[in-house]
């Protein structure tokens, strides 16, 4: 059977487009005949980053990227790119991506591993944040310090027009009051720095004689520093802390007493705050008073020694004798 000329031409026309698809898949870092996880990223900026750019985890190459859409027409919910994974790692739920671009070497997206115990599946979206390329912090860097160029080239510029204005000849009396000030200046301070009459020598000769005094008094300077270390030492020697520290022992045992004095407990205490105790020792007091006056005026009634006296038959008596040194004394 003979193929004819154009089926030829047809079927190598079908051979080269699929090899020319295989090719640029493979380009791209996909495969037509397996399929891979896929992942989803979303930045605000993905400046200098491409198709088949690589997706890297501690400086392995993981994937690469496969597609780069815009979320929408406004780009309002960011860019969307597509993660295609090639080596079948397991992602904690919680790592972060973000766009690592240097000077020489391609754009890549880092992932930085969390420490989720669940992993992303396929088609789930990574956590991403935004960093700053190198490119930009140069930029932000140099833009203080032209603007700081700028401030200095102006004020040198008006410095400059300063010194020109200096040379106009409107301010020569300018110049000529200020070397007069000068001169004025100079002489006074000449004035000040005489040797015979001038402030500084006087002030350099009390000084001195200031200086004099204290060397003449030297030893007595010395005696007194000695007097007051005499002085420091006694005090360091005298035991002030135990002496206070008996002093308040003393006091404590002393309100030790006064507290038993103002308690019910011990003869002191009762003497002193039983008021029962007090009435009873002045009705003993009274009693004996009355005893001793009645023996005062009725001896016989308790002694009787009298040979021809006659027994005292009186009652007894009931209180005591008034007291004549009680009584005032008639003037």
């Amino acid at each position: 059977m003979k193929i004819a000329n154009e089926t030829k031409i047809g079927v190598l026309a079908v051979v080269a487009l699929a090899g020319l698809i295989l090719g640029f898949n493979f380009l791209k870092g996909s495969s037509l005949f397996e399929h891979n996880k896929k992942l989803y990223a979303v930045f605000d900026n993905v400046e200098g980053m491409e198709l088949s750019n690589a997706v890297v985890i501690d400086g392995l190459q993981v994937g690469s990227v496969e597609a780069i859409n815009a979320s929408d027409k406004d780009l309002s919910r960011g860019i969307v790119v597509t993660i295609n994974m090639k080596k079948d790692v397991h992602i904690p739920k919680n790592s972060v991506g973000v766009i690592n671009s240097g000077l020489i070497t391609s754009a890549s997206i880092v992932i930085d591993k969390g420490d989720d115990t669940h992993y992303l599946n396929d088609g789930d979206t990574l956590l991403t944040k935004q960093k700053s390329n190198l490119f930009s912090q140069v930029e932000s860097s140099v833009n203080p310090v032209i603007l700081k160029l700028g401030g200095t080239l102006t004020s040198l510029d008006s410095l400059v027009e300063q010194i020109g204005t200096m040379f106009d000849p409107r301010l020569k009396n300018n110049f000529a009051a200020l070397m007069g000030n000068l001169a004025g200046t100079t002489a006074q301070m000449q004035i000040l720095l005489n040797a015979q009459t001038g402030q500084l020598a006087q002030s350099l000769k009390h000084m001195n004689e200031f200086t004099g005094n204290l060397a003449k008094n030297n030893d007595k300077i010395n005696q007194t520093l000695d007097n007051v270390e005499k002085t420091t030492s006694n005090l360091a020697a005298a035991k002030i802390p135990e002496t206070v520290a008996s002093l308040q022992s003393t006091i404590n045992e002393l309100k030790g007493v006064v507290a038993k004095l103002n308690s019910n407990n011990g003869s002191i205490g009762l003497l002193m705050n039983d008021k029962g105790l007090y009435q009873n020792l002045e009705a003993t007091t009274r009693s004996m008073n009355t005893l001793l006056d009645d023996l005062r005026l009725h001896p016989k009634r308790y002694v009787n020694i009298s040979v021809f006296g006659k027994k005292d038959k009186s009652g007894p008596l009931m209180a005591p004798l008034p007291d004549s040194a009680s009584k005032p004394v008639n003037k």
